[in-house]
Formats: structure tokens, C-alpha cells, sequence
């Protein structure tokens, strides 16, 4: 009977012990899970930035100011123009 007794208690230590570690692990992990939230709302709000900016760098007024400006570019005048259609 004792044995028996004696074999109920390790298993009750062991199962307590797993339940714990369980708890422990399950709570590193929930902490893991936010962290990495946080991370993906950062970076969603840093792509959401860049996007914003890549539009106002392309943007066309930007795009012509530029290429009159900085590279002297202008419109060509009405007779310069030739349109090509393309055949099928």
C-alpha cells in the first residue's frame, strides 16, 4: 500500500510540474504573440508612410517642375508631335 501511495505521489509531482512549465510556456509564448503584433502594426504604419511618400515623389507636377528645372526639358511645340498607331 505504501508503494502505491508513494508511486500516486510522483506521478501527482510530475503532473503538477508539467502543469506548471506548461503555464510558464504558454505565457512566454502569449508574450512572444504581442510582441510580434506590435511589430506588424509598426510596420504596417511605416508602409503606410512610404506609400504616402512614393506618391508625392511621383507625382507629375513634381515630375515636370523637375525635368523643366533641373534638366531644362520643355514641351514640344504642336508641329514636333507625330502620332503612331499601332498595327495588328
Amino acid at each position: 500500500m505504501a508503494r502505491a501511495n508513494l508511486i500516486l505521489l510522483v506521478v501527482a509531482v510530475i503532473c503538477a510540474l508539467s502543469t506548471v512549465s506548461s503555464n510558464h510556456q504558454a505565457r512566454k509564448l502569449f508574450t512572444e504573440l504581442e510582441r510580434e503584433q506590435n511589430r506588424m502594426r509598426q510596420l504596417e504604419v511605416e508602409w503606410g508612410q512610404l506609400q504616402l511618400e512614393q506618391s508625392t515623389w511621383a507625382a507629375h507636377a513634381r515630375v515636370a517642375k523637375i525635368a523643366r528645372e533641373r534638366l531644362g526639358m520643355k514641351a514640344p511645340a504642336p508641329g514636333q508631335i507625330v502620332a503612331v498607331e499601332g498595327g495588328k
